[in-house]
């Protein structure tokens, strides 16, 4: 059985956690209360997830019935879990954004990435446009962007845009560059980081806007 990710393994305890203190299973909402997930999309997201890696499997003749694996969870195999899939007016599209490397979510760095990396596909929500084909995916690394519930290893899909006080952006400061929020205060223009462990940057000589972080996408 293949290995669980940090959130797989959690998400699957607080299932079995549930079942033991309550007797039955939590439903779609109450994961994504629990995990404070945007939708429940990305609780879907997980379940299959689940399901691919073996941990849930599909009960043969049953609509959207689940079971544990006996090899998981003997005691909780026989129980079967009922979850309604995302309506018809609810199914994402894609489609296909550069991935450019990884962007400091922390001090400033020097990017990873060198010109296009790859490619990844990128839901589109319902009724929004197709971004520009000038936008492009960043992976986040560190930490001071977490009031902001951009984590490391989330994936931020950078697009060109004016930028305005308060946006998110992915700047380059004095050489470097970084994932902050754009403060526009007094006549001075600098970035503010979402964690209260890191200080303004202020620059020294340059500071350039190279998209605003529209989407981001966390890591399953």
């Amino acid at each position: 059985m293949e290995a669980l990710t940090k959130k797989q393994q959690a998400i699957l305890d607080y299932m079995r956690q549930h079942v033991a203190e309550l007797s039955y299973w939590p439903s779609i909402r109450d994961i994504q209360a629990k995990f404070r997930f945007a939708s429940t999309n990305a609780v879907f997201g997980h379940l299959q997830a689940l399901e691919r890696k073996g941990v849930l499997q599909r009960i043969p003749g049953a609509a959207r019935a689940y079971k544990i694996a006996p090899e998981v969870s003997a005691d909780l195999s026989e129980t079967v879990i009922r979850y309604e899939s995302p309506s018809d007016d609810q199914i994402v599209n894609f489609e296909e954004v550069k991935f450019a490397g990884a962007i400091a979510a922390g001090l400033p760095d020097y990017t990873e990435s060198s010109g296009v990396l790859s490619s990844m596909q990128v839901p589109i929500a319902a009724g929004s446009r197709r971004r520009s084909p000038e936008s492009f995916a960043l992976r986040v690394r560190g930490d001071s962007m977490i009031d902001a519930d951009i984590n490391d290893g989330d994936t931020v899909i950078i697009e060109p845009g004016q930028p305005k006080h308060g946006d998110i952006v992915a700047a380059l400061i004095d050489g470097e560059t970084t994932l902050k929020r754009l403060i526009k205060q007094g006549g001075k223009v600098f970035l503010k980081a979402e964690n209260k462990n890191y200080p303004d940057l202020m620059p020294v000589n340059e500071l350039v806007i190279q998209g605003l972080a529209k989407t981001v996408m966390r890591r399953i």
